[in-house]
């Protein structure tokens, strides 16, 4: 299929999503803000997050505007739905797309995002002159072309990154590169040299990277080429994480140039699982089984929200699980040998499915002293916050990654897809709270005797004891950054919020008087 620029034409049929608050009369004195996300559980839950913060501390009324499909997972519905979401944060859907219509069977994951994002958006005008046009309009990553709309309606655009600090710069850089580089990124000589950052292996390039000829890459190339466009960035990131990287974005002279716009680093964006009212029968069994358990003793095995192994590659992992001797909770999906990515678009929908299903015989009868497993889905914040949990595996999706270390847990790096193998080098190499397992070459799948080694080095051996104080670390200065005193990112988005509060009023009531402009 030929890539195209996405065209947007104006039509309105918008809905708000079912059991979410309306805002009341007594409200409409507070700033509004409108937040939209793509339909990915890995950009709603910070960007959603990101929106309750507005809300609860800086005084916003927010409309959260998200791309949603005639379709949706179980999961994202669980998540929009929470009872306890703030009465001044309205979740409002933009029309349903049918993603069979728009979306070719063979397209990869970002083309399908995409290609979602674009048919959902062409009723976007329409919703912001509905909201009586913003103070401001928080864009993902991924839903670019709200820039466009928000220009033509004179609504102050930001964009947020669901990245890194140090995937922002690869962002930033790589129209430089398919400038540069002929052929492909994956086949140049040595690793990829970004201005201010550790270098990156051709290997550990993001997926959507890896092959240029592919509408994938276009793409990616498309969004982060229109960073420039927005007039911030924010990043779920804090400065005890990548100082060093946020100093580079901020100050060396090619994303000066660039021209990067202003970098708001205002995280952890934890989503925080809620009370006992909110949790599953499945939750309380797994928080039953934790509290058993000795402290700093449990691996968590989880591979995200769309995260799935192959046959062969599960099976390994369970008898490595075994092998290790080490207690563990599993999230099991259903294996699949078509993509790593397979229950993106699905998660939750397997959850009253029987794990044992997808285990090899005799495993749950050799492991029933030692471990549990789960189908599916879980509150995986809240099993990170429990004192018996010591270990995380897991796929390296930035969101979890943000949550580990903001619980100070330790992690073995199993990347799958998407941006996961750069993050993975960056969690082992450059920030230290990681080991990643090793593939013998000609193989594709981890071995068993090797998940039992790095499962043991984690928990009980010299080197998980080194990750474990440097996560404490990070945990420690994480939770510095939020303190509405002296903290970094709470200073960070007040910076901001006090800038939308002022400069906006006038603005506000002009554009509302000349709804045609």
């Amino acid at each position: 299929m030929a890539f195209h620029l996405p065209l947007l034409s104006f039509t309105l049929n918008s809905r708000t999503m079912p059991g979410t608050p309306p805002n009341v009369a007594d409200q409409e004195d507070k700033p509004h803000v409108a937040v939209l996300a793509n339909s990915g559980l890995g950009h709603v839950i910070p960007l959603l997050e990101f929106s309750k913060r507005l809300v609860v501390s800086h005084g916003f009324r927010v409309t959260f505007l998200v791309v949603t499909t005639v379709d949706p997972t179980p999961a994202q519905d669980q998540l929009l739905n929470a009872a306890g979401l703030p009465r001044d944060l309205r979740v409002l859907g933009l029309p349903a797309v049918d993603a069979a219509s728009v979306v070719p069977e063979d397209s990869r994951l970002l083309t399908r995002i995409c290609l979602i994002v674009e048919a959902s958006l062409k009723s976007l005008r329409a919703t912001l002159i509905e909201l009586s046009y913003p103070r401001a309009l928080v864009v993902d990553l991924f839903c670019t072309q709200a820039l466009d709309v928000a220009g033509e309606l004179g609504i102050p655009a930001y964009s947020f990154c669901t990245m890194s600090a140090k995937m922002l710069a690869f962002s930033l850089y790589l129209p430089t590169l398919d400038r540069e580089v002929t052929g492909e990124l994956v086949d140049l000589p040595g690793p990829i040299r970004v201005p201010g950052c550790p270098p990156i292996r051709p290997d550990d390039l993001l997926d959507q990277v890896k092959d240029r000829k592919n509408e994938e890459y276009r793409w990616f190339l498309y969004h982060v080429s229109r960073f420039p466009m927005a007039a911030g960035i924010f990043l779920n990131t804090w400065e005890g994480l990548e100082s060093g990287l946020l100093r580079v974005l901020r100050e060396e002279s090619f994303y000066r140039q660039v021209p990067a716009r202003q970098i708001h680093a205002i995280g952890p964006l934890v989503h925080e699982d809620g009370d006992a009212e909110g949790l599953r029968s499945t939750d309380i069994e797994c928080f039953a089984w934790l509290d058993r358990q000795p402290e700093e003793s449990v691996v968590l095995v989880s591979l995200g929200s769309g995260g799935t192994l192959t046959t062969e590659q599960q099976v390994e992992m369970a008898w490595g699980l075994e092998l290790s001797q080490q207690r563990f909770l599993w999230i099991v999906r259903k294996p699949t040998d078509a993509s790593a990515s397979a229950a993106f678009f699905n998660v939750g929908r397997d959850e009253e499915d029987d794990p044992t299903k997808y285990l090899p015989q005799g495993f749950q009868e050799k492991t029933r002293e030692v471990g549990m497993v789960v189908s599916s889905w879980a509150a995986q914040v809240a099993i990170l916050s429990h004192p018996s949990v010591g270990a995380f595996l897991s796929h390296c999706g930035w969101n979890s990654s943000v949550e580990s270390l903001a619980k100070g847990v330790p992690m073995i790096a199993w990347p799958l897809y998407a941006e996961q193998r750069t993050n993975a080098a960056m969690l082992v190499e450059d920030i230290g709270v990681a080991i990643r397992p090793s593939v013998v070459e000609g193989r594709k799948v981890v071995g068993r005797k090797e998940i039992e080694r790095v499962v043991r080095a984690v928990v009980s051996g010299e080197e998980g004891k080194r990750m474990r104080r440097r996560a404490r670390e990070i945990r420690d200065s994480s939770i510095e950054s939020l303190n509405q005193g002296s903290g970094s990112s709470h200073a960070s988005l007040a910076v901001v919020c006090e800038d939308w509060k002022t400069k906006s009023r006038g603005c506000e009531e002009e554009l509302s008087a000349d709804p045609a402009s």
